[in-house]
């Protein structure tokens, strides 16, 4: 028990760390630049707290530390020279006198322990080394990288249309973005079930499916998906958009009649 607890605790340290730098730079969205981060400590602290990782906690760091590093660094690039993402501000505007509170409780300690949660798999494998790589390993690993094309292609392609001036105001729906109007969270949740895959090399599944549901109800039902569309809302450009490209799960784009579709 003390495997869990010293790593949670760890995690503790690390997101109160990043409240103290939100109170600096006075923006919440640091917190979302220590999300991947976050799954960096773990994977290698907890590699480092077992005596017997193996080959399969080393492949899972390298994978957490690839998605985990890149996500970083896209968010911050995204987020320099920048005001607070719109999110934030909504809660600043918000929450008024309680915003301290409920800034360090409901991002930084609730993200806690949201992470906490979806790094089980990472914890288990590292601390129930198992049988070497096998199968299950091998197919975790292809679905791992299926949904880091996914995040990475489609946050780049997104990340080139917004710089283009030509491109302000309207939506994107090219590239991946024409199969799925969230390839990135699409990718995310993708990536996450490879490595519960991967874990199930070191643990039955109802000990590290936790995690994937998780990332996945999050993405689909409360953080993701949800409050990015709530922002298009009423969008004439978006209202077409929807109508023709799955939400999630990428899927040709659906026909319409001429003077239904968008005009680009």
């Amino acid at each position: 028990m003390n495997y869990f607890f010293n790593l949670a605790l760890i995690l503790f340290v690390y997101m109160n760390l990043w409240f103290v730098v939100s109170l600096i730079k006075k923006r919440n969205d640091v917190a979302d630049i220590a999300w991947g981060l976050g799954f960096i400590l773990i994977v290698w602290a907890s590699f480092l707290f077992s005596k017997d990782s193996g080959p399969r906690g080393l492949l899972v760091g390298v994978l957490v530390s690839i998605w985990g590093f890149r996500l970083a660094w896209h968010i911050f690039s995204r987020n320099k020279g920048k005001t607070e993402d719109y999110r934030y501000l909504v809660w600043r505007k918000k929450w008024g006198r309680l915003f301290y509170l409920r800034s360090y409780l409901q991002i930084y300690i609730l993200q806690g322990i949201l992470l906490f949660f979806i790094a089980v798999p990472i914890m288990i494998i590292n601390k129930k080394n198992g049988l070497s790589l096998g199968v299950l390993d091998f197919i975790g690993v292809f679905i791992w990288i299926i949904g880091f094309y996914f995040e990475a292609v489609g946050d780049a392609q997104l990340r080139r249309f917004v710089k283009n001036p030509r491109n302000k105001g309207k939506i994107m729906q090219s590239g991946l973005w024409a199969y799925t109007r969230h390839p990135n969270y699409f990718g995310e949740v993708t990536l996450w079930w490879g490595i519960f895959i991967i874990s199930l090399g070191s643990s039955p599944f109802f000990y590290t499916i936790v995690s994937p549901l998780t990332i996945t109800i999050l993405i689909l039902f409360v953080s993701g998906i949800p409050m990015l569309e709530k922002k298009y809302e009423g969008n004439p450009e978006f209202e077409e958009y929807k109508k023709r490209t799955s939400v999630f799960f990428p899927l040709p784009t659906k026909k319409y009649e001429k003077d239904n579709r968008s005009q680009r």
